[in-house]
């Protein structure tokens, strides 16, 4: 089980346990961290579950899709490590993956 580092808007990091398969959002909310909001449950229909992906593993998280891409375009927030943690599935690659909240739109 891939353990994980989320850190919230006021910095401050909890390490959780998240399930193969499972998405980003999924594993944070499932592990009570509510300042990720994912509105719309993971469909890819808005940002509200969007998280800054720490530089070194922004490769092991994929690349941005399209409908990804032109979602991330609405944050005022968006930087080069944004992305939405609906549409990064959890693997064992990902243990010790670190992402932060990103401020709300």
């Amino acid at each position: 089980m891939p353990k994980l580092i989320v850190v919230d808007r006021a910095g401050d990091e909890t390490r959780i346990d998240a399930s193969d398969g499972i998405s980003l959002m999924e594993a944070i909310r499932d592990n009570g961290i509510d300042e990720l909001l994912a509105l719309c449950g993971g469909c890819c229909s808005c940002a509200t579950c969007h998280v800054f992906v720490d530089e070194e593993w922004t490769g092991a998280v994929g690349t941005v899709t399209g409908d990804e891409d032109d979602l991330l375009d609405s944050s005022d927030h968006r930087n080069d490590r944004s992305r939405l943690s609906c549409q990064i599935m959890i693997t064992a690659a990902l243990d010790g993956l670190r992402v932060v909240i990103a401020p709300e739109d």
